[in-house]
């Protein structure tokens, strides 16, 4: 197939709004549901503004506070509303004691050479790792997410060394404290070649308490031909041949498992926005030829991308079309295209995770 992951393939994508994922651990069936916090959505105009005061305590299991930079091998948060943050961020806890809440370094514009520096050498990842511990138990955080996008071929082996050094301090840090041990987490690709040459996940799986499978973004406007094809899709679609048929989440999420990591460490991505397209033609199907990115939403102002409460509206008037074999939605409007995430196609990730992870 000529598509290509729009995890492998996306220069410019726009942060995201914000996801959800979910995950059913074995032990009791408990379960845990992690939600991103993007710390920008709390500088967007009305009603689109999200604050961390608006989150709801009780919502998620584990929130995910993103995204911290890295400077001179040390972690540091540029957000102007540092001081107010952290005691909201300890105030939502005060509400719901059982809620983690983890702190994620990366993202997509710090890239994959933001991290370079760190790996650098012994001495600079050592800095880098104190200053992690440090900064985590200043500020009450429960963990650490590591949101490299993504390692290349050259960078896996440093990658899994950076886990490691990370998960041996944190439990040389559990033993001198009286805390709790600090979790470490990593945001990964859902990409089958990306996850090939990034990840030597054998090793990960005993570092990691879990990962955050980013499993969406596997089409969108980057792709070349360019022609429609849906952010999120469960399964594969009849369309799909070659490397197409990789694109899925129900793909990535066993392909990870065969690689090694234990399923109840595979934490499955579910995207609160979609990706859209400006129609080419009278041709409205999964695959129809597209111009260009769909025009951008009247909050986060981003070509080829609608955050869900601009999708809620963009769907008043529109034609909904819900993919049977790829078990998701798409809504068209004109000549704009959007695949998105509903209440029932969420209801179908989580079923069939539920049903893969039996207790």
């Amino acid at each position: 197939g000529k598509n290509h992951v729009g995890l492998n393939k996306c220069p410019s994508c726009p942060p995201l709004t914000g996801l959800v994922v979910l995950l059913l651990l074995q032990e009791g069936c408990a379960y845990k549901l992690v939600c991103y916090f993007t710390n920008w959505s709390q500088d967007r105009q009305e009603p689109g503004k999200f604050t961390l005061e608006n989150t709801d305590p009780f919502l998620c299991s584990h929130l995910i506070y993103s995204f911290a930079s890295i400077s001179n091998n040390k972690v540091i948060i540029k957000d102007k509303n540092e001081a107010k943050l952290y005691q909201t961020i300890n105030s939502l806890k005060t509400k719901n004691p059982k809620l983690k809440i983890l702190l994620s370094i990366g993202g997509y514009l710090f890239g994959s050479k933001g991290f370079h520096p760190v790996v650098e050498s012994s001495s600079s990842t050592l800095k880098f790792v104190n200053s992690v511990i440090l900064f985590l138990r200043n500020h009450n955080f429960d963990g650490l997410d590591i949101s490299w996008i993504y390692p290349n071929v050259k960078d896996n082996t440093h990658f899994t060394v950076l886990i490691h050094k990370l998960a041996e301090a944190f439990q040389q840090d559990f033993v001198k404290s009286t805390k709790e041990r600090l979790l470490l987490t990593a945001g990964v690709s859902a990409g089958r070649q990306m996850i090939d040459n990034s990840y030597q996940i054998k090793e990960l799986a005993k570092d990691l308490d879990f990962i955050n499978l980013l499993s969406f973004d596997f089409h969108g406007s980057w792709e070349k031909p360019l022609v429609t094809g849906h952010n999120s899709p469960l399964r594969k679609g009849q369309l799909d041949r070659g490397t197409s048929s990789y694109y899925n989440v129900e793909y990535a999420v066993g392909y990870w498992i065969n690689k090694g990591m234990p399923a109840e460490k595979v934490v499955m991505g579910i995207p609160t926005y979609g990706r859209s397209f400006t129609l080419a033609s009278a041709e409205t199907a999964v695959g129809a030829p597209a111009s260009g990115p769909g025009a951008a939403g009247p909050i986060t102002k981003s070509s080829g991308f609608l955050a869900y409460y601009e999708i809620c509206q963009f769907l008043q008037g529109a034609k909904i079309t819900r993919l049977q074999d790829q078990q998701v939605p798409y809504a068209v409007k004109g000549n704009q295209w959007v695949g998105y995430d509903d209440v029932e196609s969420v209801e179908t990730k989580v079923r069939v995770l539920l049903t893969n992870q039996v207790c």
